[in-house]
């Protein structure tokens, strides 16, 4: 009995500290443009990029918890929100069809690599990975796209954090 007891302790601390050292990424987070593009000279220059939604993207709010992470973003006057479990279990999503309309769903599953946060989503193209991670003050977001012309594409993006 004691050794049941201490066992749940032990499993408890752990997810704790795991937790802890987990970044909180939550708040009203602006794209940098110049930083995003400086790190995204093919993009700049005609190149592949970053491919289909992957490259600059708009404000969004992040808000985050123990258990999920959501994303909230305003994507053509539609709000987009996307909701990820941190304990590595599947995430279904909608993305945005046509018009602003539903479109296909998405299964994803988060899990922690260290300070980041790593979000590996299938869709009906293929595999994305889409890695979150601090930098000092600033979030970054790379984002790895199934590849077309010969492999994937990666972008990232960096933002700023809204003053409140």
């Amino acid at each position: 009995r004691v050794a049941a007891i201490l066992g749940t302790a032990a499993v408890v601390l752990l997810a704790t500290s795991v937790y802890a050292q987990a970044p909180n990424f939550a708040g009203k987070w602006t794209v940098d443009a110049e930083k995003t593009a400086a790190a995204n000279p093919a993009a700049q220059g005609g190149g592949r990029g970053g491919g289909r939604g992957g490259g600059m993207g708009g404000d969004m709010t992040i808000t985050q918890d123990a258990k999920q992470l959501i994303i909230s973003r305003m994507v053509q006057e539609n709000e987009i929100k996307t909701t990820y479990n941190l304990d590595g279990s599947e995430s279904k999503n909608m993305t945005m069809g046509r018009q602003g309309g539903a479109g296909m769903e998405q299964v994803s599953k988060a899990k922690w690599d260290g300070a980041k946060l790593v979000i590996t989503t299938t869709t009906a193209i293929g595999e994305q990975t889409i890695v979150y991670s601090l930098d000092g003050a600033w979030l970054v977001r790379a984002t790895t796209n199934p590849g077309r012309e010969g492999g994937p594409a990666t972008t990232t993006s960096t933002y700023f954090k809204k003053a409140a």
